[in-house]
């Protein structure tokens, strides 16, 4: 629901791309709370995608100034990306694809996207507990970018291990299916096998943000979390 949800918005002529962008944290808490319905012994029904949307105006506007914020982030590091190769990194970002043997031996393509990743390293860890800031402790936007990094520079080791797993998982995956397409001879199974497992993980990975949330905040219960 998260992705054709956003990939929906996304088609919509014009401003499609940004609303999409500035979506993405409220779907993101969405998520989150899903997951906390399920720890509590609770099937998450689909509305519960949209939660962030529902919590009144005042918690609306919050979310969305995040939201619009994120876009921003966003939209800048693509446009210094294009800087550097001309926009081919921003194209292949926006219009999705695979990257090619051409991609692969053009300088400045490489280059735009290192700089890229390195750009969003930053914009990732003030965004990281910040949706869930807005939503569960009422922190103003700007706030909860700065409690989210520090949350997340508190906790760095951590965060790098979760890091290293994901990555090593998501690795595995890909290394399972071309073993298994090498076994079986036939290498449509690694082509159609790659998106039901892409999705599955993506699916375990934004489940996962709840946690870094609670263990990154003291609470004396799942509502009332205090800075870190």
């Amino acid at each position: 629901m998260f992705i054709v949800s956003i990939s929906v918005v996304a088609m919509l002529p014009l401003v499609g791309g940004v609303l999409a962008l500035v979506l993405v944290p409220a779907a993101t808490v969405g998520l989150m709370e899903a997951t906390r319905e399920s720890e509590a012994g609770r099937f998450p029904m689909p509305l519960t995608l949209f939660v962030a949307l529902r919590q009144g105006p005042q918690r609306l506007r919050a979310m969305l100034m995040l939201g619009a914020l994120y876009a921003l982030g966003v939209l800048i590091v693509i446009g210094i990306s294009a800087l550097i190769d001309g926009g081919r990194f921003a194209q292949l970002y926006v219009n999705g694809g695979g990257i090619t043997q051409d991609m692969v031996t053009d300088p400045d393509f490489r280059t735009a996207m290192w700089v890229s990743t390195l750009l969003y390293l930053p914009l990732s860890l003030a965004f990281w507990h910040a949706p869930a800031l807005v939503h569960w402790h009422g922190v103003p936007p700007v706030k909860s970018l700065f409690f989210s990094a520090v949350a997340v520079l508190r906790n760095v080791g951590a965060f790098l291990i979760y890091g290293l797993m994901w990555m090593g998982m998501a690795f595995a995956a890909g290394l399972a299916l071309l073993l298994l397409s090498v076994l079986t001879g036939s290498a449509s199974i690694a082509s159609f096998g790659l998106m039901p497992v892409a999705v599955m993980i993506a699916s375990m990975f934004f489940n996962s943000l709840w946690f870094t949330f609670r263990d990154s905040f003291s609470a004396d219960d799942d509502s009332n979390f205090t800075a870190p």
